[in-house]
């Protein structure tokens, strides 16, 4: 508590608490404070000194100034300029001229003509550095107009965005060359679009945070977020495909853009360096998000139209945060969806279960099938009598040992839905719209199983996606968080394409499911549900966090603790089957999560 009261006391300011006041009128004294709380949290391992230890080195800078690369390609870097206050100006310059990297031209498009300093500054730079362009605009088209003639101005093989207060790091470029390098030297195409991760600087430029440490692409999180956003890379080739920026979205000018090129780029790759800084003023939308609200609108419309590019039907809801949203995709029918749910005693726990699913889904044409394994109870027996063949449930019975994988096949075998949800016994249903929100996922085409956010019975995480590598093999991320806090950059609220989600509760294309021959019966206990995920992405299916699909989990009451010898060697032999069968995924890294983040912690910290 007196590290949360020493950071909010730093942060105290006039602007500050305008600032605030701003938000607490928009998000209400409850949502505020939850706000408050997680933005004063402090950092486990603090940001300033991480990237001071994390960027490139006068050393490094050294080597990449004179490093040769076989087929140097020449960046140039659109910059429109509006009523740029001069410092602003001249740091970003600045920052373009310190690049290691030296084939690059700088585009500048000034739509500003009135402002007769900045003309005159702009003459000085271009007469100084030749690789320095500047056209002077008759009027201000608006951020479109004026980036899309900053892009004409462009003659380089790739085209890169930075905005006129923002600044690059010095191997920005060079890292990007490299990457195109790499990718030259495996015989591998070039890929069209690029991006790297991000932070913020504050006005002065004293202070770097916030950072913005990606996934590598995932179309979920773009729909719900913006997140690729700095510093955006794209190929000549695939800029003439989509064209400019479209002026119908400005305020989401380069959301649209982005959305567009991922469309149609061949090859989308992900830089996990820190190369660009957003810098933070009162007019900026990166410190004052409230000052843009018709950006936030136009950023739906931007979602909503890309949906209708790619043939998915929907629609797009803003959230409460500034730049995130909701999609809810349109049902295809009403598919019969089979619910498998094995289990052993725990008459109350599993007639908790059904009674939550048959009272409160919205969506009426699913069946339930409970596989019987192993029960010794006689009120499990009486219950099954009260319940087997009526409303849709069906009971079968499996008689050997408990392995979860053997039990789902089974149970599958007599499913006759086209859609499957995996589910424990012992959950509870909260979002009554809950098989139309997997649904809206599962039908769409290159998706194979989606996952929900669960939650202790006290309002706490218990699952929100899964990490690989997060505790040796896999571990779900923002376990304990309380429900009404939201994860780094959102991510726990998020619809988002991770590698693995909890088989607790989970949805699966039947078809899929039979194409992969099921749950690998190897893996009784452990790790099933996260290889079956991975052998699904194997193939090219996308697995979809969907976190308005809530349910309470009362937590493996059936399976009961490893605390014997048996049960410690089973799980042994699943951790060597997981380190073996998916080796290449641990050794490279969760492709959904940044390699700067810990796979000791749970909360998406920084990697000490």
């Amino acid at each position: 508590m007196a590290n949360k009261a020493s950071n909010f006391l730093k942060k105290l300011s006039p602007y500050n608490i305008q600032k605030g006041l701003r938000y607490l009128k928009h998000f209400g004294v409850k949502e505020f404070f939850v706000r408050l709380s997680d933005r004063l949290e402090p950092e486990e391992v603090p940001y300033g000194p991480w990237f001071a230890g994390h960027r490139a080195t006068e050393e490094e800078q050294k080597r990449q100034r004179t490093h040769k690369f076989a087929d140097p390609v020449t960046f140039s870097i659109a910059v429109p300029l509006y009523r740029t206050p001069e410092r602003y100006l001249r740091e970003m310059i600045a920052s373009v001229q310190a690049q290691t990297y030296p084939h690059w031209e700088l585009c500048l498009a000034n739509g500003s003509p009135e402002e007769e300093q900045l003309r005159k500054l702009l003459e000085e730079y271009a007469a100084e550095d030749p690789r320095i362009c500047v056209k002077q605009l008759s009027e201000n088209a608006g951020i479109a107009g004026n980036t899309n003639a900053a892009l004409a101005m462009a003659t380089g093989e790739y085209v890169g965005l930075l905005d006129h207060d923002d600044l690059l790091e010095p191997d920005a470029l060079f890292q990007v060359m490299s990457t195109l390098d790499a990718a030259r030297q495996r015989k591998q195409p070039l890929p069209e679009l690029l991006y790297t991760d991000e932070d913020k600087i504050s006005g002065d430029g004293s202070e770097y945070f916030q950072p913005n440490l990606k996934p590598d692409f995932n179309p979920d999180l773009l729909r719900s977020n913006n997140y690729i956003c700095h510093f955006l890379v794209v190929s000549r080739g695939l800029l003439e495909k989509v064209g400019g920026f479209e002026r119908q979205y400005d305020g989401a000018q380069d959301y649209d853009f982005i959305l567009r090129c991922t469309e149609q780029a061949n090859g989308i790759c992900h830089i996990p360096k820190v190369l660009y800084h957003w810098r933070t003023h009162a007019q900026s939308t990166a410190d004052n998000p409230i000052s843009k609200q018709y950006a936030y609108d136009a950023g739906a419309r931007a979602i909503e139209a890309h949906l209708k590019r790619v043939g998915l039907a929907g629609t797009v809801e803003r959230k409460k945060d500034f730049g995130f949203y909701r999609v809810r995709y349109a049902l295809e029918g009403q598919p019969l969806v089979s619910i498998i749910i094995p289990n052993k005693d725990e008459k109350d726990t599993l007639k908790k279960c059904i009674e939550s699913i048959q009272k409160k889904s919205t969506y009426r044409n699913f069946e339930i099938i409970i596989v019987e394994n192993n029960s010794k109870t006689v009120e499990i027996f009486d219950y099954y009598k009260e319940i087997d063949g009526r409303n849709s449930v069906h009971v079968v019975y499996w008689d050997r040992e408990f392995n979860y994988s053997a039990i789902n096949n089974f149970g599958v075998s007599y499913a006759k839905g086209d859609y499957l949800v995996c589910l424990n016994n012992d959950m509870e249903i909260i979002s009554a719209d809950w098989i139309e929100e997997l649904l809206g996922h599962c039908q769409r085409a290159g998706t194979g199983i989606v996952g929900a956010r669960l939650y202790y019975p006290d309002d706490t995480i218990q699952h929100a996606g899964i990490i690989i590598g997060i505790g040796g093999i896999a571990g779900s991320v923002f376990v304990g968080q309380k429900r009404t806090h939201t994860g780094y950059m959102h991510r726990e609220a998020l619809q988002q394409d991770l590698s693995a989600v909890t088989a607790a509760c989970m949805m699966v294309r039947r078809s899929l499911f039979e194409q992969l021959g099921g749950f690998t019966e190897q893996l009784a206990v452990a790790f099933n549900d996260v290889d079956f995920c991975l052998r699904a992405r194997e193939i090219g299916y996308l697995v979809v966090y969907d976190p308005y699909v809530e349910l309470y989990h009362y937590e493996s009451k059936t399976r009961g603790a490893e605390d014997t010898q048996e049960k410690v060697r089973r799980f042994q032999t699943e951790i060597e089957y997981m380190r073996t069968r998916w080796i290449s995924v641990l050794k490279n890294g969760d492709p959904y999560y940044n390699r700067n983040l810990s796979l000791k912690k749970w909360n998406y910290s920084l990697k000490g």
